[in-house]
């Protein structure tokens, strides 16, 4: 039994441990002009889904996604939408064909990512954690 209660300390830990690396992967950056300083998951995805589309100033919300074959976007969609990159993908293909609206832009890098925030007043993107990030604002996310 001291064996057991042992080895779930240790898995538990494992687990927390893994939880706060996948967090940390991962920059949330805005425009340097965007007042906002956090964001909630639920607020970040609802951005990236089109779903709110003017931040609470009326500036007109500019998400940029990575591409779909790109490990941070995996890491991205599965933190913040709870899905994978593909389910993400079909949502997009329903709201083209539907004609109800077109995905955020996909670019390829980080470099590309922090320059189209950096330019762009309403946008918003993420970024892999070694990026540098001084010419935009990095923004924290909460549950």
């Amino acid at each position: 039994m001291k064996n057991f209660k042992k080895y779930l300390i240790v898995i538990s830990l494992l687990l927390l441990a893994g939880s706060a690396y996948a967090q940390n992967n991962i920059k949330i950056i805005v425009n340097t002009s965007n007042e906002v300083t956090s964001i909630s998951k639920e607020q970040l995805s609802r951005l990236f889904l089109k779903k709110t589309t003017k931040w609470d100033n009326g500036t007109k919300v500019s998400p940029v996604d990575f591409g779909a074959n790109s490990e941070v976007r995996g890491k991205f969609t599965k933190s913040i939408h709870g899905k994978s990159v593909s389910a993400i993908k079909a949502y997009w293909q329903k709201k083209i064909f539907t004609g109800k609206g077109v995905p955020p832009v996909e670019l390829q890098n980080d470099k590309d990512v922090l320059e189209f925030v950096r330019s762009n007043p309403g946008a918003i993107g993420y970024v892999s954690s070694g990026a540098n990030t001084s010419a935009v604002k990095v923004i924290t996310v909460t549950d």
